[in-house]
C-alpha cells in the first residue's frame, strides 16, 4: 500500500513531467503584407487604393537595373534588414517578415526614362515595422562593418503616399508602360492626374521566374485635378 508520501512525491513528479513537455507557443512574426492586405491587393485592372504612411529601410542611387551600383545597393540593404531582424529575434524582441523589394523611379514620368540606363536614378526599400528604431540601424551598421561589409547610404525613412492608383503588372519590365498607361487612363476617369513618384513593389525574383511571369505592383499617387 502507498502511504501518502509516497502518493505526494508520485503527482510531484508527474507534475514535473507535464511542465516539462508543455510546449511554449513561439511568438507570432509580424507580416506587413498581410496586417496591410489591402494595401498591397492589386489585379491586372487597375483600381484606386488609400495608403497610409509607411517606415522603410532605404538606400538610392543611380545606374542601370542589376548594374554593379544597384546590386551593391541591394545588398546593403538586405544586410542590415536581416541584421536588424536577427538581433531582435535573437534579444527576445518582436520578431517579424522581412518584406520584399521595393523601389521608387523619379525618372520614370512622362516621357519615360532617360535611354541611357546609367543615368536612371532610384531609390530601393524594404519596408519595415514601426517599432524598429534607428539606433538598431545604427548597430546593424558595426556589426557589417565588423563582417567586412558596407552599408553606406541606408537610412530609415517614413513615406507618405495617400490616394494611389495601382495594378498588377505580368510580364517584362520593359513592358510597364502598358500597364502605366492603363493607370493613367483609369485616374483620368477619375478625376485625378497622376503626380510624385513612381513606386514599384517586387513579387517575383528575376533570377528565378521568366520574364514574361514576373509579377509586379506597380503604384503611382494621384492627385485631384485642379
Amino acid at each position: 500500500m502507498k502511504t501518502a508520501t509516497t502518493k505526494s512525491k508520485a503527482r510531484t513528479k508527474s507534475t514535473a513531467r507535464t511542465k516539462s513537455t508543455t510546449k511554449v507557443k513561439p511568438q507570432e512574426k509580424l507580416d506587413l503584407y498581410s496586417r496591410y492586405s489591402k494595401e498591397y491587393a492589386a489585379s491586372t485592372t487597375p483600381a484606386l487604393v488609400a495608403i497610409g504612411p509607411a517606415k522603410y529601410l532605404s538606400i538610392s542611387g543611380k545606374g542601370a537595373p542589376g548594374g554593379p551600383a544597384f546590386t551593391a545597393a541591394i545588398g546593403a540593404l538586405y544586410g542590415v534588414a536581416f541584421t536588424v531582424k536577427m538581433t531582435r529575434k535573437f534579444s527576445g524582441k518582436s520578431d517579424y517578415v522581412v518584406a520584399k523589394l521595393e523601389g521608387r523611379w523619379p525618372d520614370c514620368k512622362e516621357g519615360g526614362p532617360p535611354a541611357d540606363k546609367e543615368q536612371w536614378n532610384w531609390q530601393l526599400m524594404i519596408r519595415t515595422p514601426d517599432f524598429v528604431k534607428e539606433e538598431e540601424i545604427k548597430h546593424a551598421f558595426a556589426v557589417l562593418e565588423k563582417r567586412g561589409k558596407s552599408a553606406g547610404g541606408v537610412q530609415l525613412v517614413t513615406i507618405e503616399e495617400g490616394q494611389c492608383v495601382q495594378a498588377l503588372h505580368v510580364g517584362p519590365y520593359e513592358k510597364e508602360g502598358e500597364t502605366m498607361c492603363k493607370m493613367a487612363s483609369l485616374a483620368e476617369s477619375k478625376g485625378f492626374s497622376l503626380r510624385g513618384v513612381h513606386h514599384e513593389i517586387y513579387l517575383s525574383d528575376p533570377r528565378r521566374v521568366a520574364p514574361e511571369k514576373l509579377k509586379t505592383i506597380l503604384r503611382y499617387p494621384v492627385v485631384p485635378k485642379q
